[in-house]
Parts: C-alpha cells; structure tokens; sequence
C-alpha cells in the first residue's frame, strides 16, 4: 500500500536510493560522489513510500506549477514487483488531485528502467521548447552536479 512517508523513515530511504542507484553500474552509469536526494529531505511530506518498512518511494515537488517526480527508487531486490508502478500511480493521483495540469521528471533515454519505462507508463518526451524556467534551472543545475554522464529527456505527462 502506498502512503506519505513518516519522518522517523526518511534516514531509512537512503539505502533505498543507493541501492537503485547502484543498477546503473551495470549499464556502464556511474554517479558522482555527493548527497542523495533523499538525504536532503526534511518534509515527509513531499515523499510517498510503499512497504512497511518501505520497500521504494517516490520523492516529489513543484516546477513551473506541475507536480515534479525527483525521484523514485525500488530496492533492486524487491523490483519487477509492481512497487514503481504502485509509486508512480499514487505521483499521478495525488498530481490529479492538487490540480496540477501535468507531472514531469528527468530521466536516462536509453536506460530500460529509465525512459523506455516511463513511456509505459504514459509519458512522452517534452521539446526543450517546452520547458519552463523552473524546468531550465533544474536541467541546468543536474549537468553542473554531473549527473548527465550519460544522454537525457525530460518528460511528462498529464494525471
């Protein structure tokens, strides 16, 4: 069952998320060293779970007035299990129900769990003409941190 996070399960998450950060290793995807996103998390709020203890989560927030998905992590060894799909339904429920007119999000364009995933799920590539200034930032600000170490989209779609 997917439900907001508890506060208390924040630190928990971080192993989640490098963990799944870890997959990448194996489509040649290494990270740069630095904090991970849920690290930097301090609203329970913003951070839907499923699982008790939590089994993966969604970390979201707002860009340009969409609902904005930062992340979704699954923990490798409890993957092709429906979690993400479960996340990324509850991301498009609670978009539909704060009125956001769309949910984008950042991914890897060739990384099978990455773009090729979200495009079963209903999302399509956004033109960079598309982008809003918020948008822009935030792309710019992932080349800085060198997180595009390998080609990616921005997409979207609508709740």
């Amino acid at each position: 069952m997917v439900r907001w996070a508890e506060k208390s399960e924040l630190p928990a998450l971080v192993a989640i998320e490098l963990a799944a950060d870890g997959l990448f290793e194996q489509v040649g995807i290494v990270f740069p060293p630095g904090t991970t996103q849920i690290e930097e998390v301090h609203d329970p709020a913003a951070v839907l779970v499923e699982g008790e203890p939590p089994a993966g989560f969604a970390l979201v927030g707002w860009v340009d007035g969409n609902l904005h998905l930062e992340q979704l992590a699954v923990r490798p060894d409890r993957m092709r299990q429906g979690i993400g799909g479960r996340l990324m339904a509850a991301v498009l429920d609670h978009a539909a129900a704060s009125g956001a007119p769309a949910v984008t999000l950042t991914t890897f364009r060739d990384v099978p769990w990455n773009a090729p995933w979200y495009e079963r799920h209903g999302f399509s590539v956004l033109a960079e003409e598309a982008w809003g200034p918020e948008l822009r930032a935030l792309v710019r600000q992932e080349r800085d941190l060198g997180i595009e170490v390998a080609p990616r989209v921005v997409m979207h779609r609508t709740p």
